[in-house]
């Protein structure tokens, strides 16, 4: 079940100049479904990406990190590959020897270096991975590509995700109209502390090595960091940001131009769009929700709030039940971890309902109309802390019995 989320048309998602998709049904987990992706890259194009820092993260984090650091000035990333029902973690020296091999078996095949290619997993931990399925699948992965192949990519990564999760957007930078196109996957294990599960981004824009570097960052940090189901980082994090660079335009090389901002700003449109997708489609979520924070004294305070209201149990089941025991909400602000917070000034809101007033119930407060926002599938939590300028919104989900269903059967 998603709130509010529906898959993408195919049609809609605007191929990009320069990126090609394939994908191939290699059995690493299940039969019949489609579980390897590899996306190829024109020359010359500008990746960069952000990802977890769980410290037990995953072999292809570990070797995408490592290629990205050491890859020759002359050279660029030619390929991504992507596999899913195996996150390749908790897999020690041989997890490191599978991830490298499935660079070189794909250098192989491109007619490149091991180190122009990125891996990446996603699935269940601590089992090693089907090397020799993910080197069969992968001939049949370039016999696939093609610039119109998002809506397959975006089911290829998925692993309980319900639907695909897929957004494109056409914008003018500068002189030229260039186009984004994304692809993410997550629902549970998701409280990333960089970017999200897995997400891709791939715009056929001209732009420096060192501003995509700074985009990503940028876009991650009010999109990605701002999504939590269930308070868990995964091992595998990791958001991608690819400047294919086939665009008619000028590179964009100065960080403080109206053509960086423009760039800047369209990538943090799509990522936005991606992460609340994986909210919505939080592992048995009924309710979308909504969690800002004003009038702090700086953003790191405003998202520690949040955050621990995201992350209550007694919070989430509460918006699960309907159930408007919004002391809860107040308890978790509490717990928050701000020394010197003081709650005789703050004032909550459920959507356009005033529930505290200065610390307190409201005293035009009726719980009838708690009861009537509570229900809704899409809810606003405001929390006005009356101490600074500074505000934070994150997004989260309620915790459903069937979150601990699909968690308890997820490996059967």
């Amino acid at each position: 079940m998603s709130v509010n989320l529906t898959a993408p048309a195919p049609e809609s998602l605007l191929p990009v100049a320069g990126v090609k998709l394939g994908i191939a049904e290699a059995n690493i987990r299940k039969a019949g479904r489609k579980d390897l992706l590899v996306i190829t890259l024109a020359s010359g194009a500008a990746v960069a990406g952000v990802f977890t820092q769980n410290r037990f993260c995953a072999a292809p984090v570990v070797v995408t990190r490592e290629h990205l650091a050491a890859l020759d000035p002359a050279k660029s990333i030619r390929a991504l590959v992507v596999n899913t029902g195996n996150a390749n973690a908790g897999t020690g020296e041989e997890g490191l020897a599978h991830a490298r091999r499935t660079c070189a078996d794909l250098a192989g095949l491109l007619g490149c270096t091991s180190a122009e290619i990125l891996p990446f997993s996603t699935g269940v931990i601590m089992e090693p991975l089907p090397i020799e399925r993910i080197a069969a699948g992968l001939p049949k992965c370039l016999a696939d590509v093609r610039e119109a192949n998002w809506f397959n990519a975006a089911h290829a990564i998925m692993t309980t995700d319900t639907l695909p999760k897929a957004v494109s957007h056409k914008t003018r930078v500068g002189k030229a109209e260039v186009t984004f196109t994304g692809i993410a996957k997550g629902a549970g294990m998701i409280h990333p502390n960089m970017a999200t599960m897995l997400g891709f981004v791939a715009t056929d824009a001209r732009v420096s090595l060192p501003l995509v570097k700074a985009a990503v960052a940028y876009a991650a940090e009010r999109t990605f960091n701002c999504i939590t189901v269930d308070g868990d980082t995964s091992t595998n994090d990791s958001f991608m940001l690819i400047a294919s660079g086939a665009a008619k335009m000028d590179e964009i090389t100065d960080a403080k131009s109206a053509e960086f901002e423009a760039f800047r700003n369209a990538v943090t449109d799509v990522a936005a769009r991606l992460a609340q997708s994986i909210v919505r489609d939080g592992e048995g979520a009924t309710k979308f929700i909504t969690i800002r924070i004003e009038g702090g004294n700086t953003e790191e305070e405003c998202r520690k709030i949040g955050f621990a209201i995201a992350h209550s149990p007694l919070v989430k089941t509460a918006f699960f039940a309907s159930d408007p025991n919004l002391g809860r909400i107040l308890a978790a602000i509490g717990y928050a971890g701000i020394a010197d917070l003081d709650v005789e000034t703050l004032d909550l809101y459920l959507d356009d309902v005033l529930v505290a007033r200065k610390g307190g119930r409201n005293p035009a407060y009726q719980e009838a109309d708690g009861q009537r926002v509570m229900k809704q599938s899409e809810i606003m939590v405001r929390v006005v802390l009356n101490r600074g300028a500074a505000t934070a919104t994150l997004w989260t989900c309620d915790l459903s019995h069937d979150y601990v269903s699909i968690n308890a059967d997820y490996r059967s």
